[in-house]
Formats: structure tokens, sequence, C-alpha cells
């Protein structure tokens, strides 16, 4: 069950990433690199806090 889980985590990070890739910063690259960096540290420093 937690195999299924982490799977489940990593297409919502996904999600986000591609959502807020398209909303917020279609024509900024440097912007659009920062912004997926973080969210990827606020989705692993939840999942190390949370999950595991």
């Amino acid at each position: 069950m937690k195999k299924y889980s982490l799977i489940l985590y990593i297409i919502v990070m996904t999600a986000v990433i591609v959502s807020v890739d398209l909303l917020f910063f279609r024509n900024h690259s440097w912007g659009r690199l920062l912004v997926n960096i973080c969210i990827v540290l606020i989705f692993a420093a939840f999942y190390f806090r949370f999950l595991k």
C-alpha cells in the first residue's frame, strides 16, 4: 500500500508543477525553474515530515 501512495504523491506533485507552469510562468524560463525547484523541495519536506 505504501508503494501506491508514493506513486500517487509523485503524480500529484507533477500535476501541481505542470499547472503552475502553464498558469503563471509560461514565458519566464528562470522563474519557472526556480518555482519548480521550490515546489519539489516543499513536497519533499512534507513527505519526510508527515508521510515517512
